[in-house]
């Protein structure tokens, strides 16, 4: 076991270092002096030259790369151009607000992706489970920007939840922990938890429907098989029920597939989010990187590609251990081929 997760861990390291030495040959590639980039446009050739070497582009390749590594241990990821801020400082502001986006995009997609992948899978063949493959087919391949559109346009109409924004501009809740659920719930503000929380609903759904279709599509195929597996039978011998069999037995086993698609789904969702929070004008790591492929902010966009790519691939070693944690027979097969 111990084995396996160190290997894994090794592998974390090798992959991060990997996306790290990508985006330092994307910087080296890209046309254009760097200097004179981050310099800004007004700048002066002495002003390029003196950023050269404050930056130490003058140095060898090899020198410049090392460099590099070493900023990223520390946790440098550049400094944008048009803010002259640190990317990590800017990253570390805005992440509380897509942390909320996708956690509640994650619990959208757990809430309905289990009960309909369960309904499906309990009435195979049947008219519930025919409409709900197409429909999951429907929803899988609409454009998330299409869907926040159609989305804000429909409520637009009723008013029913707010469209833009995080919170409606006559409250205020002081900046604590930078999650504004939780601040506005530390202020003693329930008016405002309430009024945050509906400005939540809207973009968590648009940026979860998508992948809730994959997962009810991926969890209703593995209870189907799990339906098939002996030890159905048996418990169907002992006279347990279809509900319960498929709930207490199939559900459990189904589960190892299942987290490892919503796993992955964390990458999708990081993605998303940059549309998302374009759409309905949510401030976080997905609108500041909109805002820095806009401006072209070559160093904010690299920064926030690294950090994402590094979340994906932490998340991929969550998922392996959360596997290990769930599944006996994952942790035997696991033991086995370490042995």
């Amino acid at each position: 076991m111990w084995r396996f997760l160190g290997r894994r861990v090794l592998f974390m390291i090798v992959s991060v270092w990997g996306l790290a030495t990508a985006v330092f040959l994307m910087i080296k590639v890209i046309p254009g002096d760097e200097a004179a980039v981050a310099a800004g446009e007004s700048a002066t050739a002495e002003m390029v030259e003196a950023t050269r070497v404050r930056l130490g582009l003058d140095q060898p390749l090899a020198v410049q790369y090392v460099a590099f590594l070493s900023r990223l241990v520390r946790g440098d990821l550049g400094t944008s151009i048009t803010s002259h801020q640190p990317v990590a400082e800017s990253l570390e502001k805005v992440l509380p607000y897509t942390l909320e986006l996708v956690g509640a995009a994650i619990l959208f997609t757990v809430v309905v992706a289990v009960p309909a992948a369960l309904v499906m899978a309990a009435n195979h063949g049947k008219s519930a489970d025919m409409i709900g493959r197409v429909a999951t087919v429907i929803v899988a391949g609409m454009p998330i920007f299409w869907v926040g559109f159609v989305v804000q346009y429909l409520v637009a109409q009723s008013r029913v939840l707010p469209i833009s924004g995080v919170i409606s501009i006559q409250y205020t809740v002081p900046r604590q922990t930078g999650f504004i659920l939780i601040d506005s719930l530390l202020a003693g503000d329930t008016a405002a938890f309430g009024d945050a929380l509906a400005h939540l609903v809207l973009p968590a759904i648009v940026l979860a429907v998508t992948g809730t279709a994959v997962i009810i599509r991926t969890l209703r195929a593995s209870l189907l098989g799990e339906l098939h597996e002996d030890y159905v039978a048996l418990a169907r011998a002992k006279g347990a029920s279809p509900s319960y069999i498929l709930v207490r037995h199939a559900l459990r086993n189904s589960s190892v597939a299942t987290i490892s698609t919503l796993g992955l789904q964390v990458g999708y969702l990081l993605a998303g989010s940059v549309i998302v929070e374009s759409v309905f004008a949510r401030p976080g790591i997905g609108s500041y990187l909109a805002s820095a492929v806009t401006q072209k902010d070559t160093f904010a966009v690299l920064g926030s590609v690294i950090f994402i790519g590094t979340v994906v691939i932490i998340m991929s070693f969550l998922v392996d251990c959360a596997q290990l944690a769930i599944d006996p027979r994952v942790r035997a097969s696991t033991i086995g081929a370490e042995r």
